[in-house]
């Protein structure tokens, strides 16, 4: 769905107070839960958002307007399919988007996110087992894989880096590191 529930949002703005990003790409920002989390917390950020539903793009209100801005930069199309430059960020964020795609294609984003140069990785994700098919009329909300933390865990290790999680009863969070 294009809403998310809060188990781990306070977990997840710890670390991006830590951090303080100054530059995010947020994948599948579906209604922006994350900007209207983090941007009030470290303002000065510049947001882009992929998101692939367009109708989102009016329903949420995720362009610019004269009276907020959720998102700087916006592109209407599928991650999977994005230049690499999207992704040199400070933090990519993948909020219960992973899910929605084959294993494969979300470990190759992931992939894509770290060797545009991104420095932090933050994953939201159920880690029970949550059948969704299409929502909306968007083919997009299907949930396509189930991740279990363990495979996450090593997927993100693959990686490099250092990871911290938190698991809760429906969502596993982590946030990638890059050492540096």
């Amino acid at each position: 769905m294009p809403t998310s529930i809060a188990e781990g949002k306070d977990w997840s703005l710890e670390r991006f107070t830590r951090h303080q990003p100054d530059t995010v790409t947020d994948v599948g920002p579906g209604e922006g839960t994350y900007a209207r989390l983090f941007r009030p917390v470290h303002k000065g950020i510049w947001w882009t958002g992929i998101e692939i539903h367009k109708p989102y793009v009016a329903k949420y209100k995720l362009r610019s307007t004269k009276t907020r801005s959720m998102y700087d930069e916006l592109h209407i199309e599928d991650a999977r399919e994005s230049e690499a430059h999207l992704f040199h960020r400070d933090l990519v964020i993948f909020g219960d988007v992973l899910e929605h795609m084959p294993r494969e294609d979300a470990v190759a984003l992931l992939n894509k996110a770290e060797a545009a140069g991104c420095w932090h990785i933050l994953v939201s994700l159920p880690i029970v087992e949550a059948p969704q098919g299409e929502v909306d009329g968007n083919p997009h909300e299907a949930h396509v894989h189930h991740w279990d933390a363990a495979d996450m865990d090593a997927t993100l290790a693959q990686l490099g880096g250092q990871v911290e999680s938190m698991r809760g009863e429906t969502l596993g969070v982590w946030w990638w590191s890059r050492r540096g």
